[in-house]
């Protein structure tokens, strides 16, 4: 069992909070179709959570059995991919069993530790928690790893309409609003145009995202901003700003 590292102060520790905190985010973001995709931020959901919800609403009524979660590890230096090592993630909301047998198609190598305080996982679960009750999950996390190993690590994990792929990450850090908010623009735009070079300092999910972008190339995806905005924003100074985005992936009909 992995426990909760970050119930009370990146999201509510409460359970009917949690839940009814959750609820409103999706439920104040448009509507629109599932995709096989999501690129989704992980701050504290006061700053990005009502962008994760414009990613995650897409997903309501969707039947999503599985989620490969992939994130940055923000703790620890890990080489390649990571699991936790553990049968179920733990939130306020209840347990999330972890695919053990979609772990062992993939080469990662489990690390408790890198995982145990780690938030970039952890705060997409009580999302998943309520828009997809009862699916599994595929947690990964790593510091250093190039797209194409993380794409074919997500090729081996792609399935079928009953499977999303997750990816966590927050954009610009820590600049001044106008010059945040123009770096998060470029880089938005690479990402729509599934160009897979995304620098780390630009995006601290960058591992995941590059992943996904190199594989997104390779199987025609079609990449949807949904929402782009900062801390400056939401909940923040303008001084230094943190960027947050949402995209969603469609694969060609």
């Amino acid at each position: 069992m992995r426990r909760p590292a970050v119930a009370g102060t990146f999201y509510p520790a409460e359970a009917d909070v949690l839940g009814r905190t959750v609820d409103e985010l999706v439920a104040a973001a448009p509507p629109g179709p599932a995709p096989k995709a999501l690129i989704v931020p992980h701050a504290g959901y006061i700053y990005s959570g009502a962008i994760a919800a414009a990613g995650f609403a897409r997903i309501a009524g969707a039947r999503i059995s599985r989620v490969v979660l992939v994130g940055p590890a923000h703790r620890a230096f890990v080489n390649g991919l990571v699991w936790p090592d553990v049968a179920h993630l733990r939130t306020p909301l209840g347990d999330v069993a972890v695919d053990l047998e979609a772990i062992g198609r993939i080469d990662a190598v489990p690390d408790a530790a890198a995982h145990a305080r780690e938030h970039a996982l952890e705060v997409e679960l009580p999302f998943l928690q309520r828009l997809a009750p009862g699916a599994t999950v595929v947690p990964l996390i790593g510091s250093h790893a190039d797209a194409e190993t993380v794409g074919r690590a997500l090729a081996a994990l792609w399935g079928g309409p009953e499977t999303l792929i997750v990816i966590s990450s927050d954009l610009s850090h820590y600049l001044p609003y106008s010059i945040g908010r123009a770096l998060d623009q470029r880089t938005a735009a690479r990402i729509i145009a599934l160009d897979p070079v995304i620098e780390g300092d630009h995006a601290c999910g960058a591992i995941g995202i590059n992943g996904l972008l190199w594989l997104a190339r390779r199987k025609n995806l079609r990449a949807e901003l949904v929402e782009l905005k900062n801390s400056g924003d939401t909940a923040g100074t303008r001084d230094e700003v943190v960027g947050y985005g949402a995209f969603a992936f469609y694969e060609a009909v």
